[in-house]
């Protein structure tokens, strides 16, 4: 079975590919960055914005997200930096530096509605409360849509999911150990199992890694990464392991 056949089954069950799925926002003005897009609105209607860096025709193409949680200050700082400097090449990289922009503003881990939105995904998931709320059904928050939707009409090869606070390349989410190891060695972060306590169902992750023939890995940065890792070593460290280069 194709990547496209495999995904369009998940995306076309989900009612994903739909007339109404936000287009492209604007054009990029400078170097770095080529495409915008609005990819969705979160539940108090802030954009969730993506920024596609590189060559479209690269090899790979390549979807890195930040701030899932949005008290994970750091998350988005590598991919910000990425797009906000010098052009990147040899490959078709995508960054969504803040995708829980709710949660961002507020400094939370879920989104306005109480929702962990890497619990709210249509694999494994669980009717979970507390901490890890899950929402009352899969793919129930705009958010959770936006990015499945956006996932399914960019199609990467590889997805990159920035979280803090553990310092590790999640090797129990990896679908490709050869992939993950080369991302822990570039950025700088051992590669290990990530422990969430059991209540690792619905993820982000996990929902890629099963519904598409590309590869996904979980990527969690230090609870305080130096500013120097977070505009230096981070960022350049995730575009080698990807093939790219500036």
């Amino acid at each position: 079975m194709t990547w496209a056949v495999a995904t369009g089954f998940a995306v076309l069950a989900a009612g994903l590919y739909s007339p109404a799925a936000p287009a492209a926002e604007t054009r990029g003005d400078g170097p770095t960055v080529i495409e915008r897009r609005v990819i969705g609105y979160s539940v108090r209607d802030r954009p969730i914005r993506a920024y596609r860096l590189g060559e479209r025709d690269a090899r790979w193409t390549v979807v890195a997200i930040g701030a899932m949680h949005g008290d994970e200050r750091k998350s988005n700082r590598p991919l910000e930096h990425l797009r906000d400097h010098q052009p990147v090449s040899g490959v078709n990289l995508w960054v969504v530096p803040i995708l829980n922009p709710d949660g961002w503003h507020r400094g939370i881990r879920k989104n306005a509605r109480g929702v962990d939105l890497n619990r709210n995904f249509p694999v494994k998931w669980r009717d979970l409360d507390g901490p890890y709320e899950s929402g009352p059904r899969p793919k129930s928050e705009p958010e959770t849509r936006a990015i499945m939707r956006f996932l399914g009409n960019v199609r990467p090869d590889r997805m990159i999911s920035l979280h803090q606070p553990l310092f590790k390349v999640d090797a129990k989410s990896s679908k490709n150990p050869r992939f993950s190891r080369r991302v822990a060695r570039n950025m700088r972060i051992p590669i290990g199992n990530v422990d969430c306590g059991g209540v690792c169902h619905g993820t982000m992750t996990q929902w890629f890694n099963k519904r598409t023939r590309g590869a996904s890995i979980t990527v969690e940065l230090a609870a305080h990464p130096s500013e120097h890792y977070v505009t230096k070593v981070g960022p350049n460290g995730l575009l080698r392991a990807v093939y790219g280069e500036r």
